[in-house]
Protein backbone atom coordinates (compact mmCIF):
# COMPACT_ATOMS: atom_id res chain seq x y z
CA UNK A 1 0.00 0.00 0.00
CA UNK A 2 1.09 3.56 -1.02
CA UNK A 3 1.64 5.64 2.14
CA UNK A 4 0.21 9.30 1.86
CA UNK A 5 0.65 10.81 5.26
CA UNK A 6 -1.53 13.29 6.89
CA UNK A 7 0.03 16.38 7.82
CA UNK A 8 -0.41 15.26 12.07
CA UNK A 9 1.67 12.15 10.64
CA UNK A 10 4.30 13.79 8.60
CA UNK A 11 4.78 16.51 11.88
CA UNK A 12 5.04 13.62 14.00
CA UNK A 13 7.89 12.01 12.03
CA UNK A 14 9.77 15.28 11.80
CA UNK A 15 9.79 15.75 15.43
CA UNK A 16 11.35 12.14 15.05
CA UNK A 17 13.70 13.17 13.00
CA UNK A 18 14.71 16.58 14.18
CA UNK A 19 14.74 15.51 18.17
CA UNK A 20 17.21 12.98 19.09
CA UNK A 21 14.87 12.39 22.12
CA UNK A 22 11.08 12.79 22.42
CA UNK A 23 7.68 12.13 23.27
CA UNK A 24 4.50 11.44 20.43
CA UNK A 25 1.82 11.82 23.22
CA UNK A 26 -0.71 10.89 20.18
CA UNK A 27 -4.54 9.60 20.85
CA UNK A 28 -4.96 6.10 19.85
CA UNK A 29 -5.93 6.01 16.07
CA UNK A 30 -3.30 8.05 14.89
CA UNK A 31 -0.98 6.60 13.35
CA UNK A 32 2.14 6.21 15.73
CA UNK A 33 3.50 3.18 14.57
CA UNK A 34 3.56 3.93 11.15
CA UNK A 35 5.01 7.49 11.76
CA UNK A 36 7.52 6.36 14.09
CA UNK A 37 8.57 3.97 11.09
CA UNK A 38 8.69 6.36 8.76
CA UNK A 39 11.06 8.22 10.80
CA UNK A 40 13.25 5.02 11.83
CA UNK A 41 14.06 4.79 7.61
CA UNK A 42 15.28 8.24 6.89
CA UNK A 43 17.37 8.30 10.11
CA UNK A 44 18.34 4.78 8.46
CA UNK A 45 18.84 5.07 4.78
CA UNK A 46 18.73 8.96 4.26
CA UNK A 47 20.20 10.79 6.89
CA UNK A 48 22.39 7.22 8.19
CA UNK A 49 22.12 8.61 11.64
CA UNK A 50 21.01 4.98 13.21
CA UNK A 51 22.01 1.47 12.47
CA UNK A 52 20.23 -0.64 14.94
CA UNK A 53 16.54 0.23 16.72
CA UNK A 54 15.09 -1.74 19.61
CA UNK A 55 11.76 -1.54 20.25
CA UNK A 56 9.98 -2.25 23.84
CA UNK A 57 6.39 -2.73 23.33
CA UNK A 58 3.32 -4.62 25.20
CA UNK A 59 3.65 -8.16 24.11
CA UNK A 60 1.08 -8.53 21.88
CA UNK A 61 1.75 -5.64 20.00
CA UNK A 62 5.59 -6.89 19.87
CA UNK A 63 3.90 -10.36 18.18
CA UNK A 64 1.89 -8.36 15.32
CA UNK A 65 1.39 -4.63 15.36
CA UNK A 66 5.01 -3.46 14.30
CA UNK A 67 5.54 -6.26 11.84
CA UNK A 68 2.15 -5.91 10.13
CA UNK A 69 2.64 -2.17 9.37
CA UNK A 70 6.01 -2.99 8.02
CA UNK A 71 4.29 -5.46 5.75
CA UNK A 72 1.44 -3.16 5.13
CA UNK A 73 3.15 0.11 3.41
CA UNK A 74 5.20 -0.23 0.61
CA UNK A 75 8.15 2.28 1.79
CA UNK A 76 8.49 -0.03 4.59
CA UNK A 77 8.95 -3.51 3.42
CA UNK A 78 12.50 -3.45 2.60
CA UNK A 79 13.15 -3.01 6.40
CA UNK A 80 14.31 -6.11 8.22
CA UNK A 81 12.48 -6.87 11.50
CA UNK A 82 13.27 -9.65 14.74
CA UNK A 83 10.69 -10.12 16.82
CA UNK A 84 12.54 -11.11 20.24
CA UNK A 85 9.91 -13.13 21.67
CA UNK A 86 9.71 -16.75 23.46
CA UNK A 87 12.02 -18.74 25.43
CA UNK A 88 15.48 -17.83 26.34
CA UNK A 89 16.93 -20.01 23.41
CA UNK A 90 14.44 -18.24 20.70
CA UNK A 91 15.39 -14.66 22.54
CA UNK A 92 18.66 -15.20 21.88
CA UNK A 93 18.37 -16.54 18.22
CA UNK A 94 16.29 -13.40 17.20
CA UNK A 95 19.07 -11.20 18.77
CA UNK A 96 21.79 -12.71 16.62
CA UNK A 97 19.45 -12.38 13.43
CA UNK A 98 20.56 -9.51 11.01
CA UNK A 99 18.05 -6.89 11.11
CA UNK A 100 17.40 -3.03 11.38
CA UNK A 101 14.41 -3.62 14.24
CA UNK A 102 14.18 -5.33 17.00
CA UNK A 103 11.47 -5.81 18.86
CA UNK A 104 10.94 -7.07 22.56
CA UNK A 105 7.74 -6.94 25.10
CA UNK A 106 8.74 -4.79 28.24
CA UNK A 107 8.97 -7.71 30.42
CA UNK A 108 11.85 -8.94 29.26
CA UNK A 109 14.01 -5.33 28.99
CA UNK A 110 15.89 -6.16 32.10
CA UNK A 111 16.77 -9.83 30.52
CA UNK A 112 18.09 -7.82 27.64
CA UNK A 113 20.11 -5.48 29.65
CA UNK A 114 21.51 -8.28 31.59
CA UNK A 115 22.54 -9.58 28.36
CA UNK A 116 24.46 -7.25 26.71
CA UNK A 117 25.17 -4.45 29.86
CA UNK A 118 27.59 -1.64 29.06
CA UNK A 119 27.72 -3.47 25.11
CA UNK A 120 24.16 -2.60 24.74
CA UNK A 121 24.47 -2.58 20.90
CA UNK A 122 21.05 -0.57 20.05
CA UNK A 123 21.66 3.46 19.31
CA UNK A 124 17.82 4.07 18.91
CA UNK A 125 15.11 3.06 21.25
CA UNK A 126 10.77 3.40 20.59
CA UNK A 127 9.36 2.24 24.13
CA UNK A 128 5.50 1.92 22.54
CA UNK A 129 2.86 2.58 25.23
CA UNK A 130 5.62 4.90 27.57
CA UNK A 131 3.28 4.65 29.99
CA UNK A 132 3.75 1.26 30.98
CA UNK A 133 7.27 3.00 32.61
CA UNK A 134 5.58 5.34 35.20
CA UNK A 135 6.38 3.62 38.01
CA UNK A 136 10.04 4.50 39.35
CA UNK A 137 10.31 1.68 41.01
CA UNK A 138 9.87 -1.13 38.57
CA UNK A 139 12.50 -3.10 37.29
CA UNK A 140 11.77 -2.50 33.77
CA UNK A 141 12.31 1.14 34.32
CA UNK A 142 15.75 0.59 36.78
CA UNK A 143 16.97 -1.50 33.94
CA UNK A 144 16.37 0.97 31.27
CA UNK A 145 17.51 3.70 32.91
CA UNK A 146 20.89 1.83 33.74
CA UNK A 147 21.85 1.72 29.39
CA UNK A 148 20.08 4.95 28.72
CA UNK A 149 23.03 7.62 28.61
CA UNK A 150 24.60 4.82 25.81
CA UNK A 151 21.37 5.34 23.82
CA UNK A 152 21.93 8.75 21.11
CA UNK A 153 18.19 8.48 20.04
CA UNK A 154 14.54 7.47 22.27
CA UNK A 155 11.38 7.60 21.41
CA UNK A 156 8.37 7.27 23.56
CA UNK A 157 5.07 6.79 22.16
CA UNK A 158 1.50 7.16 24.09
CA UNK A 159 -2.02 8.10 23.97
CA UNK A 160 -1.99 8.61 28.11
CA UNK A 161 1.39 9.18 29.63
CA UNK A 162 -0.47 9.93 32.52
CA UNK A 163 -3.44 8.09 33.03
CA UNK A 164 -3.79 8.36 36.61
CA UNK A 165 -2.08 12.15 37.25
CA UNK A 166 0.52 14.01 36.43
CA UNK A 167 2.55 12.12 38.82
CA UNK A 168 3.08 9.52 36.67
CA UNK A 169 5.38 11.77 34.28
CA UNK A 170 8.69 11.81 35.62
CA UNK A 171 10.15 8.42 35.23
CA UNK A 172 8.91 8.78 31.78
CA UNK A 173 9.91 11.81 30.85
CA UNK A 174 13.70 10.95 32.70
CA UNK A 175 13.47 8.25 30.67
CA UNK A 176 13.33 10.53 27.06
CA UNK A 177 16.07 13.13 28.46
CA UNK A 178 17.57 11.91 31.79
CA UNK A 179 16.00 14.81 33.84
CA UNK A 180 16.93 17.37 32.01
CA UNK A 181 13.63 18.77 32.03
CA UNK A 182 11.67 17.62 35.29
CA UNK A 183 14.91 16.55 37.64
CA UNK A 184 16.90 13.85 38.56
CA UNK A 185 14.53 12.35 40.92
CA UNK A 186 11.15 11.27 41.93
CA UNK A 187 11.95 12.87 45.11
CA UNK A 188 12.71 16.36 43.87
CA UNK A 189 9.62 16.17 41.14
CA UNK A 190 6.95 15.89 43.70
CA UNK A 191 8.98 18.46 45.88
CA UNK A 192 8.51 20.85 43.51
CA UNK A 193 5.40 20.13 41.47
CA UNK A 194 3.17 18.32 44.65
CA UNK A 195 1.56 18.58 47.83
CA UNK A 196 1.23 15.36 50.10
CA UNK A 197 -2.25 14.47 49.92
CA UNK A 198 -3.56 11.37 52.19
CA UNK A 199 -1.27 10.56 54.51
CA UNK A 200 -0.81 8.27 58.34
CA UNK A 201 2.12 9.15 59.79
CA UNK A 202 5.01 9.05 57.51
CA UNK A 203 3.40 7.38 54.99
CA UNK A 204 1.81 9.34 51.61
CA UNK A 205 -0.58 7.66 50.09
CA UNK A 206 -1.02 10.03 47.15
CA UNK A 207 -0.12 13.52 46.28
CA UNK A 208 -2.01 16.79 44.96
CA UNK A 209 -0.67 19.46 42.31
CA UNK A 210 -0.03 22.43 43.35
CA UNK A 211 -1.43 25.19 41.67
CA UNK A 212 0.22 26.28 38.30
CA UNK A 213 1.94 23.35 38.35
CA UNK A 214 0.16 21.78 34.97
CA UNK A 215 1.07 24.92 33.18
CA UNK A 216 4.49 24.90 34.34
CA UNK A 217 5.44 21.33 33.78
CA UNK A 218 3.75 21.71 30.13
CA UNK A 219 5.86 24.36 29.09
CA UNK A 220 8.79 22.46 30.34
CA UNK A 221 8.71 18.94 28.02
CA UNK A 222 6.86 21.54 25.39
CA UNK A 223 10.20 21.38 23.14
CA UNK A 224 10.77 17.76 22.84
CA UNK A 225 6.58 16.49 23.25
CA UNK A 226 3.68 17.15 21.09
CA UNK A 227 0.61 15.90 21.92
CA UNK A 228 -2.50 15.02 19.50
CA UNK A 229 -5.84 14.39 20.44
CA UNK A 230 -7.83 12.47 17.53
CA UNK A 231 -10.81 14.93 17.67
CA UNK A 232 -9.23 17.47 16.25
CA UNK A 233 -7.47 15.49 13.71
CA UNK A 234 -9.73 12.31 12.59
CA UNK A 235 -13.48 12.35 11.77
CA UNK A 236 -14.59 8.65 12.69
CA UNK A 237 -17.82 6.94 12.94
CA UNK A 238 -20.00 8.07 15.28
CA UNK A 239 -20.07 5.82 18.50
CA UNK A 240 -22.40 4.72 20.61
CA UNK A 241 -22.70 4.24 24.24
CA UNK A 242 -24.99 2.51 25.90
CA UNK A 243 -25.70 1.02 29.42
CA UNK A 244 -27.25 -2.64 29.65
CA UNK A 245 -28.82 -2.18 33.46
CA UNK A 246 -29.12 -5.88 34.69
CA UNK A 247 -31.06 -6.21 38.03
CA UNK A 248 -30.46 -9.18 40.32
CA UNK A 249 -33.67 -11.01 41.74
CA UNK A 250 -34.75 -9.63 45.44
CA UNK A 251 -33.00 -13.28 46.61
CA UNK A 252 -29.40 -13.05 45.05
CA UNK A 253 -29.73 -8.96 45.80
CA UNK A 254 -30.00 -10.12 49.28
CA UNK A 255 -26.85 -12.40 48.64
CA UNK A 256 -24.88 -9.58 47.05
CA UNK A 257 -25.76 -7.31 50.17
CA UNK A 258 -24.59 -9.66 53.02
CA UNK A 259 -21.66 -10.59 50.56
CA UNK A 260 -20.55 -6.66 50.65
CA UNK A 261 -21.45 -6.41 54.52
CA UNK A 262 -19.56 -9.67 55.33
CA UNK A 263 -16.44 -8.29 53.50
CA UNK A 264 -16.57 -4.77 54.81
CA UNK A 265 -16.86 -6.00 58.20
CA UNK A 266 -13.77 -8.04 57.86
CA UNK A 267 -12.06 -5.24 56.20
CA UNK A 268 -12.89 -3.08 59.44
CA UNK A 269 -11.31 -5.64 61.45
CA UNK A 270 -8.46 -5.58 59.65
CA UNK A 271 -7.66 -2.66 59.23
CA UNK A 272 -9.27 -1.08 62.27
CA UNK A 273 -5.30 0.11 63.54
CA UNK A 274 -5.46 2.43 60.76
CA UNK A 275 -6.65 5.91 60.62
CA UNK A 276 -7.18 5.53 56.17
CA UNK A 277 -8.13 2.32 54.63
CA UNK A 278 -4.79 1.21 52.83
CA UNK A 279 -5.29 1.16 49.09
CA UNK A 280 -4.55 -2.48 48.80
CA UNK A 281 -7.37 -3.22 50.77
CA UNK A 282 -9.92 -1.09 48.99
CA UNK A 283 -8.54 -2.39 45.92
CA UNK A 284 -9.41 -6.25 47.21
CA UNK A 285 -13.10 -5.69 48.78
CA UNK A 286 -13.75 -3.77 44.93
CA UNK A 287 -12.54 -7.13 43.29
CA UNK A 288 -14.37 -9.88 45.28
CA UNK A 289 -17.63 -7.17 44.61
CA UNK A 290 -17.15 -7.02 40.95
CA UNK A 291 -16.68 -10.97 41.19
CA UNK A 292 -19.90 -11.33 43.03
CA UNK A 293 -21.52 -8.48 40.49
CA UNK A 294 -19.75 -10.69 37.18
CA UNK A 295 -21.82 -14.24 38.48
CA UNK A 296 -18.86 -15.79 40.15
CA UNK A 297 -16.19 -15.81 43.40
CA UNK A 298 -12.69 -17.00 43.91
CA UNK A 299 -12.17 -19.18 47.54
CA UNK A 300 -9.08 -18.96 49.00
CA UNK A 301 -7.82 -22.19 46.73
CA UNK A 302 -8.22 -20.05 43.66
CA UNK A 303 -11.22 -22.42 42.54
CA UNK A 304 -14.31 -19.92 41.14
CA UNK A 305 -17.57 -20.74 42.48
CA UNK A 306 -21.44 -19.34 40.48
CA UNK A 307 -23.44 -17.56 42.23
CA UNK A 308 -25.84 -16.20 39.37
CA UNK A 309 -26.08 -16.08 35.92
CA UNK A 310 -28.29 -13.30 35.52
CA UNK A 311 -25.27 -11.40 33.82
CA UNK A 312 -24.67 -14.52 31.65
CA UNK A 313 -28.28 -15.05 30.56
CA UNK A 314 -28.25 -10.87 29.19
CA UNK A 315 -25.01 -11.20 27.78
CA UNK A 316 -25.85 -13.74 25.45
CA UNK A 317 -28.76 -12.30 24.51
CA UNK A 318 -26.64 -9.08 23.47
CA UNK A 319 -24.93 -11.46 21.49
CA UNK A 320 -27.44 -13.18 19.71
CA UNK A 321 -29.10 -9.83 19.38
CA UNK A 322 -26.20 -8.79 17.21
CA UNK A 323 -27.71 -11.04 14.70
CA UNK A 324 -24.02 -12.57 13.46
CA UNK A 325 -22.15 -9.78 13.65
CA UNK A 326 -18.69 -10.14 15.04
CA UNK A 327 -18.37 -9.12 18.72
CA UNK A 328 -15.78 -8.26 20.70
CA UNK A 329 -15.96 -9.29 24.59
CA UNK A 330 -13.73 -7.56 27.45
CA UNK A 331 -13.88 -9.88 30.57
CA UNK A 332 -12.55 -8.83 33.84
CA UNK A 333 -11.60 -12.12 35.42
CA UNK A 334 -10.38 -16.05 34.75
CA UNK A 335 -13.64 -17.28 35.45
CA UNK A 336 -15.63 -14.85 33.51
CA UNK A 337 -13.71 -16.09 30.25
CA UNK A 338 -14.16 -19.96 31.13
CA UNK A 339 -18.05 -19.22 31.55
CA UNK A 340 -18.30 -17.10 28.81
CA UNK A 341 -16.81 -19.82 26.79
CA UNK A 342 -19.45 -21.98 28.26
CA UNK A 343 -22.23 -20.41 27.74
CA UNK A 344 -21.90 -18.94 24.45
CA UNK A 345 -19.84 -22.17 22.94
CA UNK A 346 -22.34 -22.25 20.08
CA UNK A 347 -20.81 -19.40 18.77
CA UNK A 348 -17.57 -20.79 18.71
CA UNK A 349 -15.85 -17.88 20.95
CA UNK A 350 -12.00 -17.53 20.70
CA UNK A 351 -9.89 -15.87 22.95
CA UNK A 352 -7.35 -13.57 21.68
CA UNK A 353 -4.22 -14.95 22.01
CA UNK A 354 -2.08 -14.35 18.58
CA UNK A 355 -1.24 -12.98 15.66
CA UNK A 356 -3.22 -16.03 13.71
CA UNK A 357 -6.25 -14.54 16.09
CA UNK A 358 -5.75 -10.84 15.12
CA UNK A 359 -5.66 -12.07 11.40
CA UNK A 360 -8.63 -14.18 11.55
CA UNK A 361 -10.96 -11.75 13.75
CA UNK A 362 -10.04 -8.93 10.89
CA UNK A 363 -10.48 -11.27 8.30
CA UNK A 364 -14.66 -11.67 9.91
CA UNK A 365 -13.97 -15.48 10.55
CA UNK A 366 -14.63 -14.75 14.40
CA UNK A 367 -17.94 -14.33 15.38
CA UNK A 368 -17.24 -13.88 18.83
CA UNK A 369 -13.71 -12.63 19.97
CA UNK A 370 -13.05 -12.51 24.34
CA UNK A 371 -9.97 -10.52 25.19
CA UNK A 372 -9.03 -9.02 28.28
CA UNK A 373 -8.42 -5.37 28.25
CA UNK A 374 -4.88 -5.44 29.66
CA UNK A 375 -3.80 -7.55 27.12
CA UNK A 376 -5.50 -6.17 24.02
CA UNK A 377 -5.66 -2.34 25.20
CA UNK A 378 -2.76 -1.13 23.61
CA UNK A 379 -1.97 -0.97 19.36
CA UNK A 380 -3.47 -3.67 18.24
CA UNK A 381 -5.43 -3.03 15.08
CA UNK A 382 -8.80 -4.83 15.61
CA UNK A 383 -11.30 -2.13 13.37
CA UNK A 384 -11.59 -4.02 10.42
CA UNK A 385 -12.92 -7.41 12.17
CA UNK A 386 -16.30 -5.99 13.31
CA UNK A 387 -17.75 -2.15 15.51
CA UNK A 388 -19.37 -4.13 18.08
CA UNK A 389 -17.92 -4.20 21.75
CA UNK A 390 -19.40 -5.61 24.73
CA UNK A 391 -18.10 -4.99 28.59
CA UNK A 392 -18.63 -7.99 30.71
CA UNK A 393 -16.61 -6.62 33.45
CA UNK A 394 -15.20 -2.85 33.99
CA UNK A 395 -12.54 -2.22 36.01
CA UNK A 396 -11.11 1.40 37.37
CA UNK A 397 -8.62 2.08 35.01
CA UNK A 398 -9.43 4.36 32.63
CA UNK A 399 -6.30 4.40 30.54
CA UNK A 400 -7.07 0.45 29.82
CA UNK A 401 -11.03 1.40 28.88
CA UNK A 402 -9.69 4.00 26.54
CA UNK A 403 -6.99 1.58 24.69
CA UNK A 404 -9.56 -1.34 24.55
CA UNK A 405 -12.05 0.91 23.07
CA UNK A 406 -9.69 2.05 20.70
CA UNK A 407 -9.37 -0.97 19.61
CA UNK A 408 -12.46 -0.72 17.12
CA UNK A 409 -12.99 3.06 17.44
CA UNK A 410 -9.71 4.07 15.40
CA UNK A 411 -8.79 5.09 11.76
CA UNK A 412 -10.16 2.91 9.09
CA UNK A 413 -13.55 2.10 10.98
CA UNK A 414 -15.90 2.36 8.91
CA UNK A 415 -19.34 1.76 10.95
CA UNK A 416 -20.67 3.59 13.85
CA UNK A 417 -18.90 1.96 17.03
CA UNK A 418 -21.35 0.32 19.62
CA UNK A 419 -20.11 0.04 22.86
CA UNK A 420 -22.44 -2.09 25.48
CA UNK A 421 -21.30 -2.02 29.18
CA UNK A 422 -23.07 -4.34 31.59
CA UNK A 423 -23.76 -2.82 34.59
CA UNK A 424 -25.18 -4.96 37.46
CA UNK A 425 -27.51 -2.70 39.04
CA UNK A 426 -27.30 -1.62 42.88
CA UNK A 427 -23.61 -2.89 42.93
CA UNK A 428 -20.04 -2.19 42.58
CA UNK A 429 -20.68 -1.88 39.09
CA UNK A 430 -22.85 1.30 39.23
CA UNK A 431 -19.48 3.33 40.86
CA UNK A 432 -17.17 1.95 38.36
CA UNK A 433 -19.66 3.05 35.39
CA UNK A 434 -19.85 7.09 37.34
CA UNK A 435 -16.54 7.32 37.45
CA UNK A 436 -16.00 6.41 33.58
CA UNK A 437 -18.83 8.78 32.71
CA UNK A 438 -16.85 11.44 34.75
CA UNK A 439 -13.60 10.37 33.09
CA UNK A 440 -12.26 9.73 36.81
CA UNK A 441 -11.26 6.35 36.86
CA UNK A 442 -7.81 6.90 38.85
CA UNK A 443 -7.23 4.99 41.87
CA UNK A 444 -8.86 8.03 43.76
CA UNK A 445 -12.15 7.34 42.27
CA UNK A 446 -11.95 3.56 43.87
CA UNK A 447 -10.77 5.06 47.48
CA UNK A 448 -13.98 7.30 47.34
CA UNK A 449 -16.37 4.11 46.29
CA UNK A 450 -15.12 2.11 49.03
CA UNK A 451 -14.98 4.51 51.35
CA UNK A 452 -18.78 4.98 50.40
CA UNK A 453 -19.26 1.48 51.09
CA UNK A 454 -17.52 1.11 54.25
CA UNK A 455 -19.64 4.40 55.73
CA UNK A 456 -23.08 2.07 55.29
CA UNK A 457 -21.95 0.04 58.06
CA UNK A 458 -19.81 1.60 60.38
CA UNK A 459 -21.51 1.79 63.76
Amino acid sequence: MIYIPHAYQQHASEHIINNPYCGLFLDMGLGKTVSTLTAVDQLMNVFCEVNKVLVIAPKRVAEDTWSTEIKKWDHLRHLKISIVLGSVRERKEALVKKADIYVINRENVPWLVAQYQSAFPFDMIVIDELSSFKSPKAIRFKSLRMVRPRISRLVGLTGTPAPNGLIDLWPQLYLIDMGERLGKTVTGYRERYFNPGRRSGAVVFDYRLRQGSEQEISAKISDICISMKRKDYLSLPDRINRIVEIRLPAEIQAKYDDFERDQVMSLLSSDNEREEISATSAAALSTKLRQFANGAIYDDEKNWHPVHDIKMEALEELVEAANGQPVLIFYAFRHDLERIQQRLKSYKPRQLDSSEDIKAWNDKKIEVLLAHPASAGHGLNLQAGGNIIIWFGLNWSLELYQQANARLDRQGQTKPVIIHHMITVDTIDTKIIRSIEGKAVTQDALMEAVKAILEKYKI
